[in-house]
């Protein structure tokens, strides 16, 4: 090695990190486009910052950060023959990548690594193994190679099930040491058979043995599980040797009452009385949680195949895909529709370059840089395609793998931060996503958004007012409330809908099987082979619309509860309108339905005369309440406490629910009690002041659903204030800020003082309005029984024709299902 580059390297020495554990290294995925390790130029990793760069960016991150010593990686693949003992096991989330499961029309490559530390931007490199090199750079280059990826911890992070602390951790028994077990896993063997794979170490006698065997075949011959029987059931804690690191290992407990992965917050003392140094291991096996991954998700690709193969495949700029990450389908779909939208590209992308120069330090940390990212990549191409396309495959990408944000946009998210399918719904992730990228513009540093005055925010291009009149039927006296909202709900009509024919499609799949009739069901047979029922949007708009009537609502005019009538219309009209089309019902049985019916949603939608104008000539508002006659308690309709009860739910819910409703009907207490089953505290009796309050009054009610999720008053009244009072809204607030909650709270205890600016407008900021006139741009549609499981596909309208987005795969469509969309986007026309 020359002695003139030795010295400059040896300069550098004061820029040089070596990654802890607790450290994360993003070195698969640029920060600032998609290329990969594979992509031509390969990557060059920050070795201070563990963040990686193609050869397009790694000068702006030098500028940035003043780094000049980066590991740069190239891999290349290269064309294999099968394996005759078949393919290695996945070792990430992934579909047709390194490590991921396998694309079953790719082919098989081994993969030929380079390495080298290169002097940016002097271009000096010195190729790698050099043992010439100063031993803090060697020591920084193999953490950074061996260390997991940020990638692959945050996709196992969110399949990660809660684990509790085993009560027998504390105080377990250990024989004495009369074997110390070695270090080095090429010298580990079960006790009992000889075998070398997913070996449990057990903690309190030192007996090395397989674990259990799984139901395809896989897993071990069961010799630990039968040496906790052998001993009497004494010694239950056992850990998976291959999985021991500094950070901890997976531990399982075979005693009956726990039977269960557990946590031993003593594990580093119990594996030294066996003579493991836990500061000294390496992980050389899959985790429990990974194993689980390669489980759940093979089945899950295996039956994501494209129908249709005859469409007109697409590609280029605005027609990339989002590959799968296991269950991001309703997150592609949602962002292909909205990227579709041209006052998006206004907005932020005229010079992402400029953008990403003015970024935070922590790249694959910040919002507004990773959707810039997306945003670049599905509209303009974003990455060069000599940059992201393999060295075997010059051509541009068809598709994008967009995992640093999905897990960025899920943080904090009960829901989208991990792989549940019920996170699964693209309604609730639109709502998540305007409202997070409101929050990350008012923290965006000066030059990150240099479109921000050539459009609006996302949110405001969706956000509108409704408003409620209420007239109490006895005195005739009105109220009207406005609220703000982000979706129009539409439900199908239940009753026109099975009136039409319609069955479920639990039930379809039955009546097809040749399964009995059930009573009262006498055409299920016959419909289920007819053509699927179609119901007009105008009921569904006719619902939502139409005068109802509500018991038990105060009227300050005659300071008591009184019967009332009830009617919704839209008070000011976005440029977008998201319509959601809630084809779910909650059945009998509890579970969630999907009603098999076709509505054509139009291509021209005018809602104008659904708009509202206040109070009219001739009407008589209530009047203020004063002095000390405010709203009088409002009776729970103890009738529809008793349907709920009779359907199963327990009394104390059915009451929450009913009060939660306020008035709005059974249906409506239903709903909302499915949504909120899992609720810490739902089947706790309400507070007396919940119980006491007016139907106009649904705070109560909605800051009791806050507090019963673990958050305090004081920061549920702030959300709520920030949410104009919608619950669901309020509690994505609030998760949204789980680390800014003490502020929020010591905020509003200060009377605001000092508090974070609320991510939705203030109360009084009104939404932009226009004519109720719309066009259809876009939809979403669900394909499976509910929102709980099934696919998600996006239909956009680019250029003067329809494009179906089915995650990675782009093509043509020819005749785009508008009447079995889930959400609908509608442009206001003339905007």
């Amino acid at each position: 090695m020359d002695a003139d580059i030795l010295d400059l390297v040896r300069s550098c020495l004061g820029q040089v990190r070596v990654p802890a554990h607790t450290d994360k290294v993003y070195k698969d995925e640029c920060g600032f486009s998609f290329a990969t390790p594979v992509s031509r130029g390969g990557l060059y990793i920050n070795l201070s910052t563990f963040q990686a760069y193609s050869a397009n960016w790694v000068e702006l991150d030098h500028r940035r950060t003043g780094q000049v010593l980066y590991l740069h990686e190239q891999w290349t693949k290269v064309p294999k023959e099968e394996p005759k003992e078949g393919k290695p096991a996945p070792t990430e989330l992934a579909l047709g990548t390194e490590g991921g499961f396998s694309d079953p029309a790719a082919p098989a490559y081994d993969t030929i690594t380079e390495s080298a530390v290169v002097l940016v931007p002097a271009g000096v490199r010195v190729p790698l193994p050099c043992p010439e090199l100063p031993e803090l750079i060697l020591q920084s280059v193999a953490a950074i190679q061996s260390h997991d990826s940020a990638k692959h911890e945050a996709e196992v992070a969110s399949w990660t099930e809660e684990r509790r602390v085993s009560r027998y951790a504390q105080g377990l028994e250990q024989l004495p040491a009369t074997r110390r077990i070695p270090t080095d896993p090429a010298e580990w063997r079960c006790d009992e058979t000889g075998t070398t794979e997913n070996l449990w170490l057990n903690l309190s006698t030192g007996f090395i043995g397989s674990g259990r065997p799984h139901w395809d075949g896989t897993g071990g011959n069961g010799a630990a599980l039968r040496h906790f029987e052998a001993t009497g059931r004494r010694y239950p804690l056992a850990v998976k040797l291959g999985t021991i690191t500094p950070a901890g290992a997976d531990v399982y407990s075979y005693a009956p009452d726990e039977d269960d992965m557990v946590l031993d917050p003593l594990l580093a003392e119990h594996l030294a009385h066996w003579g493991i140094n836990i500061q000294h291991m390496q992980k050389t096996e899959a985790t429990m949680t990974e194993l689980q991954i390669q489980k759940n998700l093979e089945h899950e690709f295996d039956r994501m195949t494209e129908a249709g193969a005859d469409l007109e495949p697409l590609t280029g700029p605005g027609y990339i895909g989002l590959k799968n990450l296991g269950n991001s389908c309703y997150m592609n779909s949602t962002l292909q529709a909205l990227w579709a939208l041209p006052e998006l590209e206004a907005r932020y992308l005229p010079d992402p370059a400029r953008s990403f120069e003015a970024a935070p330090r922590d790249v694959p940390g910040d919002v507004l840089t990773q959707w810039t990212k997306v945003g670049s990549a599905l509209v303009q191409g974003g990455t060069p395609p000599d940059e992201i396309a393999g060295q075997e495959d010059p051509a541009p990408p068809k598709a994008v793998t967009p995992a640093i944000f999905k897990t960025l946009i899920g943080r904090g998210h009960p829901e989208f931060s991990t792989q549940r399918q019920q996170a699964r719904d693209a309604e609730e992730f639109l709502v998540h996503l305007l409202d997070a990228l409101l929050k990350a513009e008012r923290r965006a540093a000066s030059g990150q958004l240099p479109g921000a005055d050539a459009a609006p925010a996302p949110r405001d291009l969706f956000e509108f007012e409704l408003e409620d009149r209420i007239q109490c039927t006895v005195s005739g006296r009105v109220s009207y409330k406005r609220s703000k909202a982000l979706v129009l709900g539409l439900n199908v009509p239940r009753e026109l809908a099975l009136a039409a024919g319609a069955v479920d499609t639990s039930k379809r799949q039955r009546v097809e099987e040749g399964d009995a009739v059930e009573p009262g069901q006498a055409g299920a047979r016959e419909a289920a082979k007819d053509p699927t029922p179609e119901i007009p949007p105008e009921a569904c708009l006719d619902a939502f619309f139409g005068e109802q009537r509500v018991e038990g609502v105060y009227s300050a005019a005659i300071q008591d509860n009184a019967p009332a009538t009830k009617q919704t219309a839209v008070a000011t009209f976005p440029r977008y309108l998201a319509v959601q089309l809630r084809r779910y019902y909650v059945a009998e049985d509890w579970t969630s339905r999907k009603l098999e019916v076709a509505v054509p949603m139009p291509d021209a939608l005018d809602l104008e005369r659904f708009r509202g104008r206040g109070l009219q000539p001739g009407e008589e508002p209530q009047p203020e309440a004063g002095g000390d006659a405010g709203p009088g308690p409002a009776a729970i309709d103890e009738g529809q406490v008793s349907q709920l009860v009779d359907m199963g739910f327990g009394p104390h819910a059915a009451r929450r629910a009913v009060t939660a409703a306020a008035g709005a009907g059974p249906e409506a207490a239903m709903a909302w009690l499915l949504e909120h089953l899992e609720d810490p505290g739902i089947h706790d009796p309400l507070p007396i002041s919940a119980q006491a309050g007016a139907a106009d009054s649904a705070d109560a009610a909605s800051l009791e659903a806050l507090t019963s999720m673990g958050f305090t008053p004081a920061a549920a009244c702030k959300a709520l204030a920030a949410t104009a009072g919608d619950v669901e809204r309020a509690a994505d607030w609030l998760f949204s800020r789980m680390d800014d909650l003490a502020a929020l709270e010591e905020g509003e205890e200060e009377g605001g003082a000092g508090a974070e600016a609320p991510s939705a407008p203030p109360a009084d900021a009104s939404p932009s309005d226009g004519p109720g006139r719309y066009e259809l741009v876009g939809f979403v549609s669900h394909m499976g029984a509910n929102t709980s499981c099934g696919h998600y596909v996006a239909h956009v309208r680019k250029n003067g024709r329809w494009v179906l987005f089915n995650d990675e795969k782009v093509a043509a469509s020819h005749a785009p299902p508008k009447e079995l969309g889930y959400l609908y986007f509608y442009r206001r026309v003339g905007a």
